[in-house]
């Protein structure tokens, strides 16, 4: 098997898999799962934390929307369209004109920015069949889609917490830095050269500000705006674009999004578009990929295995799973049907973090054995052992 093939790695650690039936798509087990929910929740706690309203926005959208934006001209061929009598719909490609009308549906006001909106939103793209590849080129994906309403005071700031945000979270994945690329306007724009010389100035000030040195990616910005993209390098060298921040002054002219100013005049307000991880989906397999199936104890769908020496600590295992569960690890019961020595080998090879021997000297101590992945052991009571697997959460 590949280490380093994050379709290999799914199967072997039964965490989803793909078929013809569905193509580019991914049917998730309960395991595979249980990663994309608490990388769900981790971020979901990064941005509450952050200042940030979780919002949800239609699956399915009339053409007219998408064609107010923009992407009809640039994407409708890569949007699954559907017919309803004389309209046109789309399964949605991106999340940010939603996020647009959730904020035209008040009167807002300069006391009300910045303004931020997150949402966990499932986009649909007709990706062409020969380019698809297990979980990292997809026709159906979640993003991690954010975005902020702000006056251009706010923009250094606003930067400035989400590159901490990103730094905060790589490193906890296992990532403890990124390279950055400032991508530029693209021949396919709106906006005349005096707003794109505007954002793309702005976007490189605050960049600075934010201590980031970066390099130019011309022509690779979005049509709406110029972006800064988070380049992670995996364990074989190899880089992946995950992160990004855009800089918008097109889309808040194309949906007429104003707010009052202390004057009482309509004025614009700055958008900026900004993700953590881009595609769970793509991001799933980096990680699978980098840590070679080794998960961060945290993330890991099962974190600790018991396994009684014999029969007869059947039940002591089972009380001290069940103690484990109790304080919030995920954990399972591995019955003696095998040599001990067997059972080891299994836990090794389904990658789980913790491996926990009880046998008659475990029972009578009140004490468990653990063995983890790098071969470090050792015997403590239930309560220390718990209190060492926590750290190995931090």
């Amino acid at each position: 098997m590949d280490a380093h093939d994050h379709r290999q790695l799914g199967a072997k650690l039964d965490l989803f898999h793909q078929q013809e039936e569905a193509p580019g798509t991914a049917f998730w087990h309960s395991k595979g799962a249980t990663i994309c929910l608490l990388l769900e929740s981790y971020i979901r706690s990064e941005m509450q934390r952050a200042g940030f309203l979780e919002v949800r926005t239609p699956q399915l959208m009339s053409r007219t929307l998408w064609e107010q934006s923009g992407h009809w001209s640039r994407f409708g061929d890569n949007m699954f369209v559907f017919e309803d009598g004389n309209r046109q719909y789309a399964l949605k490609p991106m999340n940010c004109p939603g996020h647009l009308q959730l904020f035209r549906q008040q009167i807002r006001s300069y006391r009300d920015l910045p303004l931020r909106f997150n949402e966990f939103g499932v986009c649909h793209r007709y990706e062409p069949s020969g380019s698809l590849h297990g979980l990292k080129r997809v026709r159906a994906f979640t993003q991690d889609d954010a975005h902020v309403f702000c006056a251009p005071e706010h923009i250094d700031g606003e930067v400035s917490r989400f590159c901490d945000l990103l730094r905060r979270v790589y490193r906890r994945l296992g990532f403890d830095d990124f390279k950055v690329g400032l991508s530029t306007r693209p021949d396919n724009r709106e906006g005349s050269d005096e707003v794109w010389d505007e954002a793309e100035a702005t976007l490189a000030t605050a960049a600075r500000a934010a201590g980031l040195s970066f390099r130019i990616q011309p022509g690779d910005g979005a049509f709406y705006g110029p972006k800064l993209e988070f380049i992670l390098t995996d364990c074989q060298g190899r880089e992946w674009q995950c992160g990004t921040i855009q800089l918008d002054l097109v889309l808040p002219e194309r949906f007429d999004v104003t707010v009052a100013n202390s004057d009482g005049e309509r004025v614009r307000p700055v958008v900026i578009h900004h993700a953590v991880l881009g595609s769970f989906e793509r991001f799933v397999a980096i990680l699978l990929e980098h840590h070679r199936g080794r998960l961060p104890f945290w993330l890991a769908p099962d974190q600790i295995v018991i396994s009684p020496v014999s029969d007869q600590q059947d039940e002591y295992a089972r009380e001290v799973s069940d103690e484990f569960a109790s304080m919030g690890f995920r954990c399972t019961v591995d019955a003696a049907d095998e040599t001990l020595s067997r059972r080891i080998v299994s836990a090794r090879e389904r990658m789980i973090p913790a491996f926990v021997v009880v046998g008659k000297r475990e029972a009578n101590d009140r004490s468990v054995s653990i063995r983890e992945l790098d071969g470090k052991q050792i015997t403590l009571s239930i309560e220390a052992a718990a209190d060492h697997l926590k750290r190995l959460e931090a």
